[in-house]
């Protein structure tokens, strides 16, 4: 198999991919991370994963690459990183006891090839009080992660249940990506 490269910097993302018995190298790619004018949160994930794949690419030009972009969509609006803790504590009272959806685009690119995914899960937060904030906070968990929180990790006691993929909500499909994989012929 030619050089496989993730283009993330996320440890989560690492972590998921050695889940598949992959050998790969790292390269985390500096893209303009800005939403542009009306554009839906499943066109936003897909578009950077892209363009990560692409920049990535452009610097090893014979490797397949592997990138994603995951975020939290409610009400139509993207919830990226939380900027401060006021800012979590807003994204936390957006989706609590609701539901919301995570939506992780992925893109595996070679010199030849591309093909692309977005993949949404919905996800179900318990009603949160003013002293979960404050404790989960506290944690330093958030910090970092799309929606403020890590399914992965302590929140996944707020989280009652959800629809469709978790590697998804922790941050790359892993079905999904095997399925991008085989389609440009980098795994049998």
């Amino acid at each position: 198999m030619a050089h496989l490269i993730l283009a993330s910097s996320s440890p989560r993302r690492r972590e998921l991919l050695q889940q598949l018995g992959l050998e790969f190298d790292v390269f985390s790619p500096e893209i303009d991370e800005s939403v542009l004018t009306d554009e839906g949160i499943a066109a936003y994930v897909e578009r950077l994963a892209c363009a990560k794949a692409q920049a990535v690419l452009e610097q090893f030009p014979d490797a397949i690459v592997i990138a994603a972009d995951t975020s939290l969509g409610v009400d139509h609006q993207i919830l990226g990183k939380p900027q401060s803790k006021h800012h979590a504590f807003e994204m936390w009272q957006r989706i609590s006891g609701r539901k919301h959806d995570v939506f992780s685009g992925v893109c595996v690119r070679t010199r030849t090839e591309k093909s692309s995914i977005v993949v949404q899960t919905q996800v179900e937060f318990q009603q949160l009080s003013l002293d979960d904030m404050e404790s989960y906070w506290a944690t330093g968990e958030p910090v970092g992660k799309a929606g403020a929180y890590a399914i992965q990790g302590i929140a996944a006691r707020y989280i009652p249940r959800i629809e469709g993929s978790y590697s998804n909500v922790v941050g790359l499909p892993l079905y999904e990506t095997v399925q991008l994989l085989q389609s440009v012929k980098a795994l049998n």
